[in-house]
C-alpha cells in the first residue's frame, strides 16, 4: 500500500463480509456519503451511456424512415416490403455479432476501450446511411450501427458495475435503459417534427452527435479498476479508483478488497474452469436470464405494435403509438432506477414479470374471445385503418388491449428490461465477464431476430392470441426462475457477490 494512505476499515469474520462495518461511526457514514456524491464517478457512467443512447436512437430509426423510403422517388433507394422488413431486422444480426465481438474485446481492449471502438462502426453506419445510393448501402449502415449497439450492450453495463460504489450500482445500472429509451424518443421526435423541413438523411446525420461527445468524454475517464487489476497495472487501479470515489474517502480499503478478489483468480477463464459451479452457476443465471427476457415477447411487442393495435381495434392514431410507449418506457425505468438500490433486485423482477404475465394474458384472451366483427382477422395481410372501423368498435372494450400493452410495457420497463442488464454485470465473475457478457448479448438479439422473424407466420396461422399466451407462459417462468436462481445483490460488493458463488454460503450476502 502507498505510504499515506490510511489502513482498511473492512471487516472480515467468518460469517459475513461487510464493506461498510457499522462500528466505525459517523467518520465512516461521512466517507461513505463522500463516495457516493463523487461528481466525477457521475461523468464516467454520462459519458459510457451516450452509447446506448446511440443505441436506442439506432434501434427505431426505421420506424420514421420506411414510410419516407417506401416512397422514395429514386428507385434505387425505395423500399418494398420484402426490403423494408430487412431494412427493420437487419440490426439485431448486427447486434448479436457485436456481442461475438465483445466476447474478445472486452478482455483484450478493456471495458471502456471497447466502448470507444464502438464509435468507429456506428459513426461509419450512420454515414452510410446519411450518405446511401442504394438499399446495399442502407442495409451494411443498419449491420454496423447494430454492431455497434451489440458491442455496447455487453461492456457498458460491465464498465458501470466495475466502477460504481455498491450503494448506487442499482441506480447507476438503470441509466443505460434510461439513455436507450431516451434515445429512441429524441428520434420519434425529430422524424416527426424535423421530417417535415428536413430529409431523412438528417435523421443520420443527428446519431453521429452522441457518437461525437461520447469518444471525446471517454478520452478523459478512467479504466475499471478491476480491469486494470487483471492486467497486473496496480498503480494506475490504485489512481482510478481514487479519482472515482475521491481522495477524501478511504478508497484505499476498497482498492484492498478488490485486489484480494483479483488475486484469487487466474487471468482467464479454462476449458477445466467451466466445471466449476463458481464459474457455471452465474453465467448460466445471466445467459438464462437474457434467454427469458426476450422470450417474454417485448421486441414483437415493440417492432409490431401498430399492427397489433390496429387488429385489435385500438382507436388510437399512428404517430401518438411510439411516443406514448416511449413515454411509459422511461417513466417505468425512472422507477426500477430509484426503487433498485432500495426495494432491492428480486422483488422487482417478481413485479415485473407478474404485470408481463397478467398484461399478456389479458391481452391473448381478449383476443381469442372478442368476436371476429370486433376483432378482424389476423391472417389478413392488410391492415384495417381506425377511419374504415364500424361504429360499434368505438366503446370503451378496445381500451382493454391499449391498456394491456402498456402495462406489459411497463411491467417490462421497471424489472425485466433493466435489471437482467445490471445482474449480468454482478453476478459474472471477473475472469469471465468480458466474455460471459458478449455471450449473454449474443443469446439475446438472437432469441430477438428469431422471435420477430417467426412472430407475424405464428400470427399468420394459429392466430394473434397464440403467442401472446405463450409469453403468459414464459412470464410465469419468469416468477419461478426468479425465485429459484436469481441471488439478491442489493448493497453487495462485486467481491461479495463473487465470495456467495465461490463459497456457497448466503451469510456472506448479508
Amino acid at each position: 500500500m502507498e505510504p499515506g494512505l490510511r489502513e482498511p476499515l473492512v471487516r472480515k469474520t467468518s460469517s459475513s463480509y461487510q464493506t461498510f462495518p457499522r462500528s466505525q461511526g459517523k467518520r465512516l457514514d461521512h466517507e461513505y456519503l463522500q463516495s457516493l456524491c463523487n461528481k466525477r464517478l457521475y461523468l464516467a457512467v454520462f459519458a459510457a451511456v451516450l452509447g446506448n443512447f446511440s443505441f436506442g436512437f439506432a434501434l427505431v430509426y426505421p420506424s420514421p424512415v420506411i414510410p419516407a423510403l417506401e416512397a422514395h422517388p429514386n428507385p434505387a433507394l425505395r423500399l418494398d416490403k420484402y426490403t423494408a422488413s430487412w431494412f427493420g431486422s437487419v440490426f439485431t444480426l448486427g447486434a448479436a455479432a457485436g456481442g461475438l465481438s465483445a466476447m474478445v474485446l472486452n478482455d483484450r481492449l478493456g471495458r471502456k476501450l471497447s466502448i470507444m471502438f464502438s464509435a468507429l462502426p456506428s459513426a461509419l453506419g450512420n454515414a452510410l446511411l446519411a450518405g446511401a445510393q442504394g438499399t446495399g448501402m442502407l442495409l451494411l449502415g443498419r449491420v454496423l450501427t447494430g454492431y455497434a449497439g451489440g458491442l455496447t450492450s455487453a461492456s457498458i453495463p460491465v464498465y458501470i458495475s466495475e466502477i460504481s460504489h455498491p450503494g448506487v450500482r442499482g441506480t447507476l445500472g438503470a441509466c443505460p435503459q434510461i439513455m436507450a429509451v431516451l434515445g429512441s424518443l429524441i428520434l420519434y421526435a425529430l422524424g416527426k417534427y424535423l421530417g417535415l423541413v428536413l430529409d431523412w438523411r438528417w435523421l443520420a446525420v443527428a446519431g453521429e452527435v452522441p457518437v461525437l461527445i461520447m469518444i471525446i468524454l471517454l478520452c478523459f475517464m478512467p479504466n475499471s479498476p478491476r480491469f486494470l487489476l487483471s492486467q497486473g497495472k496496480d498503480d494506475e487501479a490504485l489512481r482510478s479508483l481514487c479519482w472515482l470515489r475521491g481522495r477524501d474517502t478511504d478508497y484505499a480499503q476498497e482498492y484492498e478488497q478488490i485486489k484480494d478478489s483479483v488475486r484469487k483468480q487466474s487471468q482467464r477463464v479454462s476449458c477445466a474452469e467451466i466445471k466449476d459451479p463458481f464459474i457455471y452457476k452465474p453465467i448460466l443465471i445471466a445467459v438464462g436470464m437474457r434467454f427469458l427476457q426476450q422470450l417474454s415477447g417485448v421486441t414483437c411487442v415493440l417492432v409490431y405494435l401498430q399492427p397489433i393495435f390496429k387488429k385489435t381495434s385500438v382507436i388510437l392514431k399512428p404517430q401518438y403509438d411510439a411516443a406514448i410507449v416511449g413515454l411509459v418506457r422511461l417513466f417505468s425505468v425512472a422507477i426500477a432506477a430509484v426503487s433498485m438500490d432500495k426495494a432491492g433486485r428480486k422483488i422487482l423482477l417478481f413485479v415485473s414479470a407478474g404485470v408481463m404475465l397478467v398484461s399478456n394474458l389479458t391481452l391473448g384472451l381478449y383476443i381469442h374471445f372478442v368476436p371476429a366483427s370486433q376483432n378482424s382477422s389476423i391472417a389478413n395481410t392488410t391492415l384495417v385503418s381506425s377511419a374504415n372501423l364500424p361504429p360499434e368498435l368505438t366503446n370503451y372494450i378496445t381500451l382493454i388491449p391499449l391498456l394491456a400493452t402498456m402495462f406489459f410495457i411497463m411491467g417490462y420497463a421497471m424489472g425485466w428490461g433493466p435489471i437482467t442488464w445490471l445482474l449480468m454485470s454482478e453476478i459474472l465473475p471477473l475472469k469471465a465477464r468480458g466474455v460471459a457478457s458478449g455471450l449473454c448479448v449474443v443469446v439475446s438479439w438472437l432469441t430477438a431476430f428469431t422471435l420477430t422473424l417467426l412472430f407475424l407466420r405464428v400470427v399468420e396461422v394459429f392466430g394473434l392470441e397464440v403467442p401472446f399466451l405463450f409469453f403468459a407462459v414464459i412470464c410465469a417462468g419468469n416468477i419461478l426462475f426468479t425465485g429459484c436462481c436469481v441471488p439478491e445483490t442489493k448493497g453487495r460488493s462485486l467481491e461479495q457477490i463473487e465470495a456467495f458463488f465461490r463459497t456457497g454460503r448466503r451469510s456472506l450476502m448479508r
